[in-house]
């Protein structure tokens, strides 16, 4: 779709003729096969094709309302196609396949400010399966996917977000009408924030404090009619509406719910793991943590969303150093591409690094999270808290790194990457929406510390640990790093020397806080900083070990291909060596004359990469409207395009705007 005859711009001609692999093979790499991308392909040809996804003016220059609407009316459209493509027998599942459509690489393509459905088919519907009793799951299922309910998940309250044990909103059951009863008994107790709330759902699945016999039971999560199915206006006692504007995601309508005396049949408190029966017994789940099963979901699915975020941005700031020219490396010579410059290629190359590290952590989570869930069904909850630390502190990490990285993109495109038309501000409102949603990430870190807290001491006592913290049995017996060779095998090592040391010292200060007669609760609040980072330092030495060990033991690519990749994994490594030089020098056997060769290191890595950072870009295979941006288009044509998005403005299609007659011209003709 991209590569029409057009005419390129020559500079890119030039980077791709001098490229030493194929990019289609990266493609294919990161697809995960040639039939994967070819069947992406036209998946996305299918959608990005229709006239009726293309916007002539952008959403800059349109109201909240119209935003609002326009992605109604798109979303409304997709989910036809979705349909007609299920019809047709040319797809699988219309569920599996609009999950596909709505995820961050096409949805964003279409829907520049966010889907107004994209909550009902990413936590919705995954909630009902997963708590769900198999007769809830048969009811809604059928009755979401044919129209008749859009869902939305309603958690989040005004004054409770992540806590997710302080919401405030009540379910109380009553025996005689067999019916629960919620209510929003305070202003902080409405529901704020969830996706498709605002004017869109008509359902929600709901987490509130249960009350039976008298008693509270904790938070469960219970299916609402919020507007009536045919008139679309909200239901007695449902108050409900749109919280405004924000940085980005405006098409998203999120929106504020508050209760007052809303009854609904007992039969909608979903009971796959707890339920209450008809005289109000209350049946507790084998396990507490089943309840929290959407969340996890969901910070595994946004991992694989960062990714989109960060290549987009990353194409965008490659694509652009490669056709802008300005200054000069010898004063006898012309202007040069900024991608020559050292410390261009040091703002963009790491971010490509982190790209791929991120995609190889976000297809090793994803395993991870399909073998818990079967592993749950067949009532096995040994990895369940594994998962949880991983998902919470990946989630963290990845969306942190891509928002400073988005930024730092942005920012290596100069003036014109503060343009909308730079698609630049647009994809860093996205990225940095997801350091906040789904729990904010310094909470995400801390219940990773929580569970790195527990196996350290497990590993001290000697027991056997997890794979992903197996290292920490190594360090809790006191043995320290070999001697330093600057190798990418000593680089592996100390990540995960520097993560367990962090892990021992946070541990250690907040023990020694309790011996001094600080309650736990007090010497984990005040520990809490290097508790965060500790899980950090966890974090990455976990990216580090992925990335390197999955190129390593990738035996299908070509040989350039494969040493283009060995390269970005060590970028990987080195770079955030240095970064966090200090916590090496502070627990790994590296000395301050390593970092004069890791310098050097680095900055032959950038040589290497600088005359493939264009094929690495092209190998994400980001078609030109996903990119959308008049900086980052295949073509190169930089400055044509920007003019064309200017020539957009309404203010250009006057040649006179009326606000001189009103305004400037008296004031001009006037004696003051």
């Amino acid at each position: 779709m991209q590569k029409q005859k057009i005419t390129l711009n020559k500079d890119l001609q030039f980077e791709r003729s001098r490229c030493t692999f194929d990019p289609l093979e990266l493609t294919h790499f990161l697809d995960d096969g040639a039939e994967k991308t070819k069947k992406r392909r036209e998946q996305e040809w299918h959608f990005l094709g229709d006239p009726e996804f293309q916007d002539k003016i952008p959403d800059s220059y349109k109201s909240h309302k119209e935003i609002y609407e326009n992605a109604v009316r798109k979303s409304c459209k997709i989910l036809q196609k979705v349909r007609g493509l299920q019809q047709s027998g040319k797809e699988g599942t219309g569920f599996e396949l609009y999950r596909h459509i709505v995820g961050a690489r096409l949805s964003t393509a279409i829907l520049k400010q966010g889907s107004p459905l994209l909550v009902h088919f990413a936590m919705f519907l995954p909630s009902i399966m997963g708590q769900g009793s198999p007769e809830q799951q048969s009811y809604w299922i059928a009755r979401s996917w044919s129209g008749n309910v859009i869902g939305t998940y309603a958690q989040t309250e005004l004054g409770h977000g992540t806590f997710i044990r302080g919401l405030e909103t009540t379910a109380t059951y009553d025996p005689k009408t067999k019916e629960f009863v919620l209510n929003s008994p305070t202003l902080t107790s409405y529901k704020w924030w969830p996706g498709g709330l605002g004017h869109t759902a008509n359902f929600a699945i709901v987490l509130a404090q249960l009350y039976t016999q008298g008693e509270c039971k904790g938070i469960h999560p219970f299916i609402v009619q919020l507007r009536h199915e045919d008139t679309h206006e909200p239901m007695p006692g449902i108050k409900i509406g749109e919280i405004g504007t924000k940085l980005g995601m405006n098409g998203v309508n999120n929106g504020f719910l508050g209760f007052k005396n809303v009854r609904i049949p007992r039969e909608n408190m979903l009971m796959k793991n707890s339920q209450v029966l008809e005289d109000g017994t209350y049946v507790k789940a084998l396990n507490d943590k089943l309840t929290y099963g959407t969340m996890v979901f969901v910070r595994v699915v946004l991992v694989h969303d960062v990714v989109t975020y960060l290549s987009k941005a990353g194409t965008i700031a490659t694509r652009y150093s490669a056709v802008r020219r300005q200054g000069q490396i010898h004063s006898d010579k012309p202007e040069v591409q900024i991608l020559d410059y050292v410390t261009q290629q040091y703002k963009i190359f790491p971010h490509l690094a982190a790209c791929m590290a991120f995609k190889v952590a976000a297809n090793l989570i994803w395993e991870m999270y399909n073998k818990v869930t079967s592993d749950l069904d067949n009532g096995e909850l040994d990895e369940l808290p594994e998962l949880h630390a991983l998902s919470c502190c990946l989630k963290a990490v990845t969306s942190a790194d891509a928002a400073t990285a988005i930024e730092q993109l942005r920012l290596s495109c100069g003036g014109h990457g503060y343009m909308d038309a730079s698609n630049l501000p647009a994809t860093y409102s996205l990225a940095t929406a997801i350091c906040t949603y789904e729990g904010e990430n310094t909470v995400m870190l801390l219940q990773t510390a929580r569970y790195l807290a527990k196996v350290w001491k497990q590993a001290v006592a000697g027991e056997s640990l997890p794979s992903t913290v197996q290292y920490l049995t190594v360090s809790a017996k006191g043995n320290k790093q070999y001697s330093w060779n600057n190798t990418v095998d000593c680089i592996i090592e100390a990540f995960h020397v520097v993560a367990a040391g962090t892990i021992r010292v946070a541990v250690e200060s907040m023990d020694r806080r309790i011996r001094s007669g600080v309650s736990p609760e007090d010497a984990w609040n005040e520990t809490s900083i290097q508790l965060a980072y500790c899980a950090e330092a966890h974090c990455r030495a976990f990216i580090v070990k992925t990335f390197v060990q999955a190129v390593r033991e990738t035996t299908t690519l070509s040989k350039q291909l494969h040493e283009v990749l060995l390269q970005l994994s060590e970028l990987y490594a080195v770079y955030w060596l240095l970064q966090k030089r200090g916590d090496f020098f502070q627990f790994s056997s590296m000395k301050k004359e390593d970092v004069a060769t890791l310098q050097l290191r680095l900055e032959n890595l950038l040589m290497a990469i600088r005359p493939n950072a264009v094929g690495i870009v092209d190998g994400f295979d980001l078609n030109d409207e996903s990119i959308n941006s008049a900086l980052g288009a295949y073509d190169g044509n930089v400055y044509e395009r920007l003019f064309a998005e200017a020539m957009k403005s309404p203010l250009n299609q006057k040649s006179v705007n009326e606000s001189f007659h009103k305004y400037m011209k008296p004031l001009l003709q006037s004696n003051l």
